[in-house]
């Protein structure tokens, strides 16, 4: 098995995989966030290249997620950092939205809050890993006026969108629905198949 490191390798990969869509997708999502930063530092292998007939992804567990000093300092391939959600109102979300939230993506100072409401989470190692996702992949979420986020989606390092949660009580206002329409609008004009 090769491991394919080189963007062009990877990039031409990617545009093979799209050719036998659905199928492909949770492998074509992997390789999209290999290609774009690698936050959960997976791995993609080939039988043979460039006439491969199996691709594999994995995990390397002893690597934690490449993790940027800050937004400013180590700008990302999505541009995450640089998400003003100068959003036009044609982007919007058709549904009400409650008074008082707004949109923005998540932020490093959410990570605590994403972390406890994780069933998965809960720990330093699941910490590292919600924090390397939100300072490489894009997010999306919706803030109260204390700007506590109270409804959030995020891309996993297989490009899917798998981390979402809305606090109890703001249930039943529509605003997962908000939230992935204006997520999967930035995900769809990137090249991103758009699954959960």
């Amino acid at each position: 098995m090769l491991i394919l490191r080189c963007p062009a390798q990877l990039q031409l990969l990617e545009e093979t995989l799209r050719k036998s869509l659905p199928t492909t997708l949770p492998v074509l999502g992997t390789v999209m966030t290999v290609a774009r930063g690698n936050p959960a530092s997976h791995e993609v292998l080939v039988d043979t290249w460039p006439h491969f007939s199996i691709v594999l992804t994995r995990l390397r567990p002893e690597v934690l997620p490449r993790v940027p000093l800050s937004w400013q300092q180590n700008p990302t391939p999505w541009g995450a950092g640089n998400w003003g959600f100068s959003i036009p109102h044609s982007a919007m979300p058709c549904c009400r939205m409650p008074p008082g939230l707004r949109l923005a993506p998540v932020s490093p100072s959410h990570i605590p809050l994403l972390n406890a409401t994780w069933a998965l989470g809960g720990n330093a190692r699941s910490r590292a890993f919600l924090l390397g996702l939100v300072r490489t992949l894009p997010s999306a979420c919706l803030l109260d006026q204390r700007g506590r986020p109270v409804s959030w989606s995020l891309l996993d390092g297989q490009g899917c969108l798998r981390h979402g949660y809305t606090v109890p009580a703001w249930r039943g206002h529509g605003l997962t629905g908000a939230v992935l329409a204006v997520l999967g609008r930035d995900l769809h004009a990137r090249g991103f198949p758009i699954y959960g």
